[in-house]
């Protein structure tokens, strides 16, 4: 696992949501979040057992949240039974090229970008929201975060046109490399464009 591209994902991560700056450990990445469901983010780039089990030892605060670059049955034997687990998941990259933009018809995309973030809305005749994504710049890498697509309006390559939509503002911005933290479903997509996993990635929360 590349710690240029871990540290890239949460350099971009804590653009998009706002954060502070990640704080530099020996075992890898500490962000205060500060949110009610998320107080910090502890990402590990390198998991052993003996430092995950002694940094979980300390952890007093609800919801804080672990990330590992590994598969979820290995972290879970070291943690107790207070830290939940979330959904499996992939970190995943792609070299950002400029791609045409095919919109279906009867929606429209807007775009707006404010303090290193810029935000994709994909909009409907009458003018809900039908999917939206963001991504964060940090230096030459754009962070693709909160994708999503309403239900109504699944299966229709919205998806397409807000990562298509993304990579071409990013590239605008200075970005050469896109990273993403993606879910099983999503995964099928981002393969589908090019995106290519570079490791599993779990999540645990502790909820006491």
């Amino acid at each position: 696992m590349s710690r240029e591209l871990a540290a890239g994902w949460v350099d971009g991560w804590v653009v998009s949501r706002g954060t502070s700056s990640p704080a530099a450990t020996p075992w890898g990445l500490r962000v205060q979040v500060g949110m009610p469901r998320q107080y910090a983010r502890y990402v590990m780039v390198e998991a052993r057992e003996q430092i995950v089990r002694d940094l979980v030892s300390r952890v007093r605060t609800p919801s804080v949240w672990l990330k590992a670059f590994v598969e979820p049955s290995v972290l879970k034997p070291w943690l107790t039974p207070a830290w939940s687990e979330d959904a499996p998941a992939y970190l995943m990259a792609t070299d950002l090229n400029a791609e045409r933009v095919s919109v279906p018809g009867g929606y429209s995309v807007d775009s707006v970008s404010c303090d290193g973030v810029i935000r994709v809305v994909v909009s409907s005749v009458d003018g809900s929201i039908a999917a939206k994504g963001q991504v964060g710049i940090a230096g030459d890498r754009g962070v693709v975060d909160q994708v999503s697509t309403e239900p109504a309006h699944q299966r229709r390559g919205l998806g397409t046109v807000v990562l298509r939509s993304l990579a071409n503002l990013a590239i605008e911005a200075g970005a050469g490399t896109g990273i993403l933290g993606a879910t099983v479903e999503g995964r099928a997509l981002y393969e589908s464009l090019g995106w290519k996993v570079h490791a599993p990635l779990a999540g645990f929360v502790y909820q006491p």
